[in-house]
């Protein structure tokens, strides 16, 4: 491996492990906090946020071994797709549950400074790993880097649904930001599936 290609692997992995940190401490922070104000939204953030540190450890399980870095593409591809299938779908039913119910979620100023402050964050870490993961040819941090910048979107369309609930009572805006992540997370599990399946016949 040339100097150039260990200083941008090593470069990857502290982008990585500073997403990773980041958003052990978005979890904690955005379940707690929408659970105090009862919100759907901010608990299904901090839930994505789970799903990217998991995938975020699968691009580091990936790089851990460079004799098997090929033959464990796909799989980590395959894992970061289930694991966004499996956030769909309990977004889904939660969110449904809440619109059926017409549970009104309280007000949670910290939370929509938090979120304004995690979307800069990610979307610079976001572009910083797809530089990254470009020059490296690798497709799960590539994959990991997309997630990151679902992140900052994501981050941004909680925050309008957390803003048009406090400034005009629009509860349903709350579950129905849950619903757009879950969307979003099917259609991440889709693509991620599918680069699994063209780097298995690129193969």
């Amino acid at each position: 491996m040339s100097t150039s290609r260990a200083s941008l692997r090593r470069r990857g992995l502290q982008l990585v492990w500073l997403t990773i940190a980041w958003n052990v401490v978005e979890v904690f922070v955005t379940i707690g906090l929408g659970v105090a104000a009862g919100s759907i939204a901010l608990i299904a953030f901090g839930t994505d946020s789970m799903i990217e540190v998991f995938a975020s450890l699968v691009v580091v399980w990936h790089t851990s071994d460079l004799n098997a870095e090929i033959r464990r593409t796909r799989r980590s591809l395959q894992l970061i797709a289930a694991a966004f299938l499996i956030l769909g779908l309990v977004l889904v039913v939660g969110a449904v549950v809440r619109l059926l119910a017409g549970t009104v979620p309280g007000d949670s100023p910290v939370g929509i400074a938090y979120l304004a402050v995690t979307a800069v964050v990610m979307l610079r870490l976001a572009i910083l790993k797809r530089r990254t993961g470009t020059a490296l040819e690798s497709e799960p941090l590539l994959a990991e880097a997309h997630v990151t910048f679902l992140d900052s979107a994501l981050a941004v369309g909680v925050l309008a649904a957390l803003a048009l609930n406090s400034a005009f009572g629009w509860w349903w805006a709350d579950p129905m930001a849950a619903l757009a992540v879950a969307l979003l997370a099917f259609l991440e599990a889709r693509e991620h599936w599918s680069d699994a399946r063209r780097t298995t016949s690129d193969q």
